[in-house]
């Protein structure tokens, strides 16, 4: 019999994989597997969960926002070893499992995972930590892990919408060196985001056009500092529609990026806290982990 790894979120969202565990589980024992549960208790379980599990299981399943599957791919390279992994989105914004196409319907990303076919998906290296489809600083980046759980549960990623715009007045900016393959530029952005995904915030094609999750590069997006309110809604805007301005943006793709600045800048790895940091040096690593995954994902954006 199939052994399986089941982690999971019990707050994660509106908690509503407490309503839906046992069909969850149901679907897993049909097909087979033998099922070991884990409810995380507190932030950065999952790591230790699977980076210590025993060498015993066919596939390490994970339910939550796409922090818990984070946590869950970390302590799958820590441990060294590779294991296929499976995910239920059960977060407030789910931008990841929405760039893998998986069922908003927790059953059926269930079925997919005991159907589908293991996918080879790209992350990052973030110095020494790692990230699974984002990394980002500036405004907005700490809405995620500085807005409740309890406001996340209310209102989904609207509460990442309400905080942000709460904090326009406040808008500033950092002055970087940015370098990636040949190209070295130094300026001040206010914002700036490596990312592998489709959408980020719930928001579609923010992160650009014909983005695959296995190509081996990672879409940078950087904003300058606006000059005044009007300038800082029309990047607004233009990011949104993907309409580049390139006189207050900058938007390409690399393997790998430095970012280098004299004071420290806060940085989000998949929506939670990355530390401060004067250097971050960022590098894909190309279809390193298995997902599970009903077609080959990552082809919209469009």
């Amino acid at each position: 019999m199939s052994k399986v790894l089941f982690v999971y979120n019990p707050k994660a969202g509106k908690a509503k994989i407490r309503s839906k565990l046992t069909d969850i589980l149901d679907v897993f024992a049909r097909a087979g597997y033998q099922i070991t549960i884990h409810p995380t208790q507190k932030q950065g379980e999952a790591v230790e969960i699977v980076e210590n599990r025993e060498d015993i299981y066919d596939l390490i399943v994970c339910s939550g926002g796409d922090g818990t599957l984070d946590e869950v791919v970390t302590g799958m390279i820590k441990s060294g070893s590779r294991t296929p992994i499976g995910y239920i989105p059960a977060g407030s914004t789910n931008d990841f499992g929405g760039s893998l196409s998986l069922p908003k319907n927790m059953i059926k990303a269930a079925q997919v995972i005991v159907k589908g076919k293991n996918f080879p998906c790209d992350i990052g290296a973030f110095n020494r930590d790692m990230f699974v489809y984002i990394a980002a600083f500036g405004l907005f980046t700490d809405v995620s892990y500085e807005t409740g759980q309890d406001m996340k549960n209310l209102l989904g990623h609207m509460a990442y919408l309400l905080e942000g715009m709460r904090r326009l007045p406040a808008v500033r900016s950092y002055p970087m060196k940015v370098s990636w393959e040949d190209q070295v530029i130094e300026d001040e952005f206010m914002f700036g985001m490596v990312t592998n995904s489709v959408s980020v915030g719930g928001f579609k094609r923010i992160t650009g056009k014909n983005v695959k999750l296995d190509d081996g590069v990672f879409e940078v997006t950087l904003i300058k500092k606006p000059r005044n309110p009007i300038e800082l809604n029309n990047i607004m805007v233009s990011l949104l529609n993907r309409d580049i301005d390139t006189n207050v943006m900058y938007c390409f793709r690399t393997s790998k990026v430095t970012f280098e600045s004299k004071e420290k800048v806060a940085w989000t790895r998949d929506g939670e806290f990355g530390g401060t940091h004067t250097l971050v040096e960022i590098e894909n690593r190309c279809r390193e982990i298995e997902i599970r995954a009903a077609v080959s994902p990552g082809y919209g954006g469009k």
